[in-house]
This record gives C-alpha cells, structure tokens and sequence, in this order.
C-alpha cells in the first residue's frame, strides 16, 4: 500500500498524471452513472470520480471506510475553491476497499453536532477532524520552533525524573506506591523545579526541556492535570537575560507561526496591576481601567463606605464608556450575583443621563462627589460608573473579574491583536487565614528583593519578591523567578514560612544538601505550552491542542480512567481498599 500523493497535495499542474492515493472516505454521492467520493487524509481532501463499471465495485462503501484508488487526475469543471485540491479530480482506474467501518458515533467534519463528552469518548474518530489535526500539527510547529532556537543559543535539552519525591507545596501531588518498598510513595512532578535548579548547581548553566508536569487540582477550560511546559533555566543572570530569551522566542514563534512583528512587551509591577486591571493576568487588548476613589469618599455620608474606609479598606471603580443603556434593571442584578462570587458583598454603579444621575447609590452620593466622579473619569452622556467597596484584594479582583466579563460581553476586545505583559516585583508571601500562617506565593525558592530580605520576619505581607509572570490576552502564559542561590537566604525564607529546618530537611533535604557546594545564581521560566498552542490556534479551550484531554472532572472518557486494580496488583503495592469499588 504506497500513495503517490497525499490527499492535500495535488494541483492543476499534476493534470494527467497518473496517481495512487489511499485515506478514509469523508463523503460520497451518487450521480446516476457516475459516484463521487472525497478522499480524506491528515494533509486535505480529493475528489475522485468512479465511472458505472467501478462504481459496482464500492456499492456497500461509506464513510470511514479507507480505500486505495489509482487514476489520472483531470481538471474539474465545476471547481470548489473552498479546497486547496478543488481545480482537480481523479478519474479512478482501480479501487481497493482496504477497511470497512462501522457507522460512527460522531460526524467526522469541523462542523460536528456531537456533545464534547461524546468526542472525548470517541477521541481517535475526533482526532480525524481536521480542526484538530491542524491543532496538533500546530503544537509540534510551535516545539521545533522551540528546540531548534534554544538549542541555537546554547541550551542543553535534559529530561528530568518523572517519578520523584513528594514535596507538597502549592497543588496536590499524584502519588505512585512503590512496590519494592513497602509504604513508600513517588510522586509525579508538579514541575520540574528543583531538578532544573539542581543541573545549575551541576554547571549545566543552560537547560530547556519540553516538560511533563502533573498536578491534582480543580480543573478549567484553560487547565489539564497532565500538561507541557517548556522549561527554561539559566544560571550567572539577572531577569533581563530570562526576558530577553523569552521575548526573542515568542517574537519566533509568532513569525513563523502568525507572520506578526511582535511589539514591545510592556512591564507593569503586581501592585500597580492590581490597582489598574484588578487582575494579575490583565488582558490589555481593551481599557476599561479600574481606579481607586478613597479620596472622594474619604468623608462620605453614605454609610457603607464610611464604614469599608474606616475598617482600611476600598473603593474601586470603573468606567463602561457609553454603557448606561446597554444594561436593563434584570442585567445589572446579574452582574450584583457575578461580583459577589468574588467575595465582593455589593456592586454599586451610577448612570448618568442628560446631566443627571440615576443607578443602586444616586440618591446616598451626595452631588459634591458625584461631580467629583464626573471630573476623574471624565464622565459622559449614557456612561456607567461601577463600584465596589470592599477589603483592598476583595474589591480589585472582584471589579478586576467584572471587567474582563464586559470585555467579552459588550465586545471590546480585539480578537486579532496579541498583548503581552510582564507582571513584575511579585508579593514574596500570601497570608492564608485558615492556617493563619505565611506561605510562598511562587515556591519557597524564589529570591525576595534584597531590600526586602530585612523584613522577611518582621513584615512578611510587605516583602516582594523577584518573581515574574508573562500574560497574553488575559492568560497566564509562564511564571518565572530568580531563585535563591545563598544557604542562608534560604534558611530565612524557610522560616517565614513556619518550617523548621527539620522540616525542611524532611521535604527537600538534597536539594538543601546540594547548595552548600557553590550554587551559581540563576532562574528561569516554565512557559504552558498547551496554552501557548491554545492562543495561537484561536480557541479557549485547552483540550482543543491535547491529544487525549481530560475532563474537568480529571477522567479520560476514552480509556475509562481513572478505573480500579485487581485486587493481585493491591496485594503487591500493600493497599487495601477501605471503600467499596467496582468488581472486575
């Protein structure tokens, strides 16, 4: 069985050739004496043309059934210019029916009617849409392009252990019993962190690796728990170097992928993210900027944010430039639900019309600061001003949330426009109520500003750290830092964060080993290459650019996993199951 051709290839210019061509049948039609049948294979689609005789020889072939046939191509007269084969045809001279199918559960074109559960059942028969096909085709673009311009600047690729130890930090590991010893667990990497800093330690000095990473957390359209990242580390740098590789690879990328010039990348520091987009992977394709009006409010009579300010917290609003009449009483209750699942309790707005204001807080904002509000955002005719009083975080990502909602809704967004953003100057350590404690905000690894290494004990919630994010439309696409090279910088960071040595020591005791025999400075980046792939392709959902996804409830439908063990295997790995399961 060898093709000549493949089923994309052929053009006006291969008339009268003669060919052998084999895929699956994508369509058939009967026109009297003559059949037509369009030959699909992972390169496009041709029509072939069966004369009477033939035609005999596939009456009981359909869809999916794959077939080799031999003819001349001819011109056609009715050409399609929907397809890249559509000047021509081929005669068929002879025909082989090398597999029958069964009819399928799914319609095998881009335009599918069938459920996503159903096509992640039947992922092999999705997988021959062509939609998907030029995903996949797209992300081995996307990893060439990659390999070959890391390894042009001197980066080692180098695979890193997937079974590890559990370090639980951040997600939840998934866990490998170990048979040989007894009781014992791996873990499967949630990232390749600490190996990656290791081979600094080792000299390797520049490293990448296209990078398996696994993490049991709860899942989103734009999140798998098996999923890629490309791997970066550096040593002997500062965050200049790491951005100016990142930045010199996405500009290739986006060249050879897109045809773009990519502009500059614009730098903002977390805080002043937060205080101007509520959000710490901002999309910038639209304004709508968020602004704080404390000092408006500052001797309110309005109760509520009297009492929100006096407590340290705040009022942040935001503009919808000629908005007021796109939103009925009933859409603006809705967007009251959408804020509050934010942790936000109200969303205040204001409409003005014809120089008077209507809206949830008109008659309790007296006109001193409504004018106010007037001159600072430049309000208009028909404008909408949102607000939300609350504790600082609580009000920004709430506002930051709606904003990035309204963008979609009220259709601001420049679909065809890439902005990147590097967020810069990360907090070092969040504060987690229920375990009323400090903990990394990155990973304890990461270097905090070195005019913050004083406070690191005394004023944790105001350190920062050299930590840094890259986000594209709205999406996180990488997070990165310097890390931690000296011992004792590390101890310290360990203790802000509630370890003891001993503990340290239990969780990461080589890795702390190994940097007591000179550890170079260094950093890097991990860079999700799905989401990448996700953007370019021009969809939102991340199983659109995996081969066999999960879904959000961390199942693959196709396999039936996850799916309970003999009870041998148990025996073997020393577990016993205490639930009730299914029986094989």
């Amino acid at each position: 069985m060898k093709r000549t051709h493949t089923n994309g290839e052929l053009r006006i210019d291969n008339v009268n050739e003669t060919v052998t061509l084999i895929g699956w049948v994508a369509k058939r039609r009967n026109f009297g004496a003559l059949v037509f049948i369009d030959l699909r294979d992972r390169e496009g689609i041709t029509q072939l043309v069966f004369s009477e005789e033939l035609a005999e020889k596939i009456t009981e072939v359909r869809n999916e059934y794959i077939l080799q046939v031999e003819g001349m191509v001819v011109e056609r007269k009715d050409k399609n210019p929907k397809l890249a084969t559509g000047d021509i045809e081929i005669k068929v001279s002879n025909v082989e029916i090398i597999n029958t199918a069964e009819t399928t559960p799914i319609i095998v074109a881009d335009e599918t009617d069938a459920l996503e559960d159903t096509r992640l059942k039947y992922r092999y028969l999705d997988l021959r849409r062509s939609v998907l096909q030029k995903n996949l085709m797209l992300r081995h673009k996307v990893t060439m392009i990659t390999r070959n311009f890391l390894s042009d600047l001197g980066f080692l690729e180098i695979e890193t252990p997937i079974l590890c130890k559990s370090t639980p930090e951040g997600a939840r590991d998934y866990l490998v019993p170990s048979r040989i010893s007894q009781g014992e667990f791996y873990a499967l990497p949630q990232s390749p962190q600490l190996y990656k800093q290791l081979l600094m330690v080792g000299g390797m000095e520049k490293y990448f690796q296209i990078a398996r990473c696994f993490r049991d957390e709860d899942l989103r359209a734009d999140r798998q728990p098996e999923f890629s990242q490309i791997d970066i580390e550096m040593s002997f740098i500062e965050e200049e170097d790491i951005w100016q590789v990142t930045e010199q690879l996405m500009a290739k990328i986006f060249k050879e992928v897109k045809g773009i010039e990519l502009s500059s990348f614009e730098r903002i520091s977390y805080d002043e993210c937060m205080d101007r987009f509520g959000s710490d992977k901002p999309d910038l394709r639209f304004g709508m900027e968020l602004k704080n009006v404390n000092d408006i409010f500052q001797s309110t009579t309005f109760k509520v944010f009297a009492d929100v300010l006096q407590q340290g917290g705040v009022v942040q609003a935001m503009l919808v430039k000629n908005g007021a009449d796109k939103f009925s009483r009933k859409d603006l209750d809705k967007l009251q639900e959408y804020v509050k699942v934010y942790g936000a309790k109200a969303l205040a707005y204001l409409k003005l019309s014809k120089d008077a204001f209507s809206g949830s807080v008109a008659k309790v904002v007296s006109e001193e600061e409504k004018a106010a509000l007037m001159q600072q955002f430049n309000m208009e005719d028909n404008d909408l001003l949102f607000m939300v009083a609350d504790k600082k975080k609580t009000a920004q990502s709430a506002l930051g949330a709606l904003r990035s909602k309204l963008g979609h809704d009220l259709h601001l967004i420049d679909e065809k426009a890439y902005k990147f953003l590097w967020v810069t100057n990360f907090p070092m350590f969040e504060y987690v109520e229920e375990e009323d404690r400090y903990v990394a905000a990155h990973h304890p690894f990461t270097c905090p500003n070195l005019e913050d290494v004083d406070k690191l004990m005394s004023d944790p919630g105001h350190c920062y750290s050299r930590a840094y994010d890259l986000v594209l439309n709205g999406y996180e696409l990488l997070s990165g830092s310097i890390r931690i090279h000296d011992q004792e910088l590390q101890k310290k960071v360990f203790e802000a964060i509630g370890m003891s040595l001993e503990e340290a020591y239990d969780k990461f005791g080589f890795f702390i080993d190994a940097f007591k025999y000179g550890t170079p400075p260094h950093g890097g980046v991990g860079i999700g290459l799905e989401r990448l792939v996700m953007i370019l392709a021009g969809t939102d959902n991340i199983r659109d650019v995996v081969a066999f996804p999960k879904t959000a409830s961390a199942s693959d439908l196709m396999s039936e996993a996850p799916s309970p063990v003999y009870d041998e295997q148990l025996k073997e790995l020393h577990i016993e199951i205490t639930n009730p399961r299914k029986e094989h």
